[in-house]
């Protein structure tokens, strides 16, 4: 006589994979079938497992090797664009290997039925290799990846305070009121509710506090943050931003960008703020792509002479320079009050660095005996 299904221990199991015998199984539930909780991460899926044998025991191994099966399946297609993938011939000792973890919910079972949602998390690395085995381009599983939100905090800087969820911090408005986007980079402004302001306040975001960034990425299932500073100039209704945007993945800073916006005659705080976001928003897009296209393993350094009229203006400057994408590290050789000489430390070749700099008003020109950086229109020497 087959007992009723009742409800295993209450509570959620996580562990590592140890690979079992293959058995015949009785799949109930279709292949492939997902559930939302592992929607956010590319390289995890949730199956819902259904299996028969003549002991309780041999049916839960049979339902697990069964369910990493259709989970890798399921991540396979999902970074593939959702196109059916003709996977290598993997046994499930393989398989197993591929998994990090796993978590089991909604476990029922009798003496020879056993059903449950397992969530497998697969190592990101080796899911590459698959597809690479699959005839799968990795960009396509790493453009899929990058559909995972980024979370922003618009962080407002008039005068001494900063503030992120404060309010007035129409910076943080203006980012609320931008369409989403459907582009490769999708970011996602917090809500501020309870969770996010436990998490992170405007001085820890400015100053950059790693553990606070990472637990208000994970608050909003995210893995990066980035940090938009708009420091205004000119009061409460200012003339121009001086913006930064730093972005951080699990804490630690990756990437800086630097920004300096006016805003044009007659117009209002309102659409300069917008104007602002939108740019800031296309900057963010555009800079990370370039900077994702640049051919691995260039890297170059040379020294130039930079010409500055104050230490301030030195400041905003190494501000703007450290914005340029292709730029990954600046040096300070010596400083006078009319000049800088620097390292710039860059990836792709000269071209690439001349044209990244040209964004930012700068022209590189080559002198005797070092390069020098002219602001555009003015002379190279």
């Amino acid at each position: 006589m087959t007992l009723p299904l009742v409800p295993a221990v209450a509570g959620r199991r996580a562990g590592r994979r140890i690979a079992g015998a293959a058995l015949a199984v009785v799949l109930l539930l279709p292949v492939g079938r997902m559930a939302a909780a592992a929607d956010d991460d590319p390289y995890s899926a949730t199956v819902k497992v259904d299996a028969s044998s003549d002991t309780v025991a041999k049916a839960r191994d049979m339902a697990r090797t069964d369910g990493q099966r259709r989970a890798l399946t399921a991540v396979v297609e999902r970074l593939a664009g959702g196109s059916p993938v003709k996977l290598p011939r993997l046994d499930d000792n393989a398989i197993a290997n591929l998994v990090t973890s796993f978590e089991v919910d909604n476990e029922r079972m009798s003496t020879v039925r056993y059903i449950a949602d397992y969530t497998f998390h697969f190592r990101a690395a080796d899911i590459q290799r698959v597809l690479r085995g699959a005839g799968v381009t990795p960009g396509d599983s790493a453009a899929a990846a990058a559909a995972k939100p980024i979370v922003l905090l618009p962080v407002y800087q008039s005068g001494a305070a900063a503030v992120l969820w404060d309010d007035p911090n129409p910076w943080r408005a203006a980012w609320a009121r931008r369409p989403v986007g459907s582009g490769a980079v999708r970011l996602a402004v917090p809500l501020g509710d309870i969770g996010d302001v436990a998490a992170i306040d405007g001085d820890k975001a400015r100053l950059g506090d790693g553990s606070a960034l990472a637990a208000v990425a994970r608050q909003n299932g995210a893995d990066e943050a980035i940090v938009a500073l708009a420091v205004a100039r000119g009061g409460d209704r200012p003339v121009s931003l001086d913006v930064t945007v730093r972005r951080y993945r699990q804490g630690q800073l990756v990437d800086t960008h630097a920004a300096p916006l006016d805003a044009n005659p007659g117009e209002s705080q309102g659409d300069f703020l917008q104007r602002s976001v939108t740019a800031i928003a296309a900057n963010i897009e555009t800079g990370w792509k370039k900077e994702a296209s640049l051919p691995v393993g260039q890297r170059a350094s040379l020294t130039a002479a930079l010409p500055i009229n104050s230490l301030d203006d030195w400041l905003r400057l190494r501000q703007r320079l450290a914005g340029v994408s292709v730029i990954r590290k600046i040096d300070l050789l010596s400083l006078s009050r009319q000049e800088a000489v620097i390292e710039i430390q860059h990836a792709g070749d000269m071209d690439q660095l001349k044209a990244a700099l040209s964004d930012i008003g700068l022209d590189l020109v080559q002198g005797d005996p070092m390069w020098r950086l002219a602001r555009s229109g003015a002379p190279g020497r």
